[in-house]
């Protein structure tokens, strides 16, 4: 999917949407995340933390897992928005989450509370990623 026809505007309100459900009475910080498969759906998902840190999940990671369960084997776009004053990106974990189901050229667009964006691309975001190449 190019990126010229991909449907940010959609993908940032559902990502908005699922934000307003995120669970995050620890750290207050609430995050939405919407995706964007090759097949034109588009999947929320946001942060549900839980008292045992550890087993918190990030609103990327459950968009990804929501599509994956819906079929989707490939994303072709991701949205993000947080709230933060300045665009956050997404964390490792979430990065290398991103990379097992995108292309390296696949975008990605994270968008603070202040409407501030920040464009990059999944290779960008974790140029060395571990792949199945290396199993």
């Amino acid at each position: 999917m190019s990126l010229q026809i991909v449907p940010w505007d959609r993908l940032f309100d559902a990502a908005a949407s699922a934000q307003r459900n995120a669970h995050a009475p620890y750290s207050h910080f609430l995050v939405g995340a919407a995706v964007l498969t090759d097949d034109g759906r588009i999947h929320a998902g946001c942060n549900v933390e839980n008292a045992s840190y550890g087993l918190s999940t990030c609103a990327e990671q459950n968009a990804i897992a929501g599509a994956v369960a819906e079929g989707a084997k490939r994303i072709a776009a991701l949205a993000i928005v947080a709230s933060t004053t300045a665009p956050c990106p997404p964390c490792g974990r979430c990065r290398q989450t991103a990379s097992e189901f995108a292309l390296p050229e696949t975008p990605v667009r994270s968008r603070a509370s202040t409407g501030e964006e920040a464009r990059y691309t999944v290779g960008e975001l974790l140029p060395h990623a571990f792949g199945p190449e290396f199993l």
